[in-house]
């Protein structure tokens, strides 16, 4: 007698997808996220100049511009360089910026976050009060004091951005594993003699995830702003580095008589963050078990 096999469900990834490109903001922000990358990546070849090459006799030249060199389709800035190339290549530095804020803030926030839910009593206490101390100061006024005591530098604000991101990633990682910690899997792991560090890190995290992969998207265009602002102030990077917050810093006194090198920055920085959080919109919506339709 042959056996009829059960009707396969779809696989996890395919339930994702179907969830995700309902929602078709979401996936006009993956787009326009993809194609940052992919021009980031090919800077050297995408961009038409080199972004600290200077072209003396096309100062302040507006949009579409002919110059002896080419044509400077987004014009350039006080010291001649191409700012399309500039912004190519900043979005380099952009993109680091959030990849290294956003490891930096949900490893260490993994971390903590699973000592303070699993062992409670005291430990968490501390942590939690800590993190709560954190939270109390505004983000950027706080990254700035940091910066300011560590010394302005790219490294030192991403170091400063990461560790007031933190307390968000402690908290939806503690919350989670409480709700997991009492479940039956986890009594049959810890009766089956799982030591503390498997059940924290093997049993009870990878059903916590699905919060942080949407917080660490959304944290993402958060660093990039943070960074922006940090470099604006002049405490992020420095000059000549292509970042658009420095670019906007150096921009600033000529806004008035040359509109575009502050507008395509500012765009740059616009365009970006607003794709990222469209894309964490729809990570929520797929990864959310509440907010997906029957």
């Amino acid at each position: 007698m042959t056996a009829v096999s059960a009707p396969t469900r779809p696989s996890q990834l395919k339930e994702f997808w179907r969830y995700f490109s309902e929602n078709r903001g979401a996936v006009a922000g993956l787009v326009l996220f993809v194609a940052l990358v992919l021009m980031a990546v090919a800077a050297p070849i995408v961009a038409p100049f080199d972004p600290d090459q200077q072209f003396r006799d096309n100062l302040l030249a507006p949009p579409m511009t002919h110059g002896a060199a080419g044509l400077f389709v987004l014009g350039t800035d006080a010291l001649g360089r191409d700012i399309l190339s500039r912004l190519i290549f900043g979005a380099r530095f952009s993109l680091f910026i959030g990849v290294v804020v956003v490891s930096i803030s949900l490893i260490g926030g993994i971390v903590i976050g699973l000592v303070a839910g699993f062992f409670r009593g005291i430990v968490d206490i501390v942590i939690m009060r800590v993190m709560d101390v954190i939270l109390a100061f505004p983000s950027l006024l706080l990254a700035l004091t940091l910066v300011a005591v560590l010394g302005p530098g790219l490294v030192n604000a991403m170091i400063a951005i990461a560790i007031v991101a933190q307390p968000h990633y402690v908290r939806l990682t503690r919350a989670a594993v409480m709700a997991e910690r009492g479940r039956d899997y986890v009594t049959s792991a810890r009766v089956a003699g799982a030591g503390a560090l498997w059940l924290m890190f093997v049993t009870i995290l990878p059903n916590c995830m699905a919060p942080l992969i949407v917080q660490a998207a959304l944290s993402f265009s958060g660093a990039i702003l943070d960074a922006a602002a940090l470099g604006f102030l002049g405490m992020g990077a420095q000059p000549p580095t292509p970042e658009w917050g420095t670019m906007l810093a150096e921009a600033r006194e000529f806004i008035t008589r040359a509109w575009w090198v502050v507008t395509f920055p500012g765009l740059a920085i616009l365009i970006t963050v607003l794709a990222i959080n469209l894309m964490g919109d729809g990570l929520r919506d797929a990864l959310d078990p509440k907010l997906k339709r029957s």
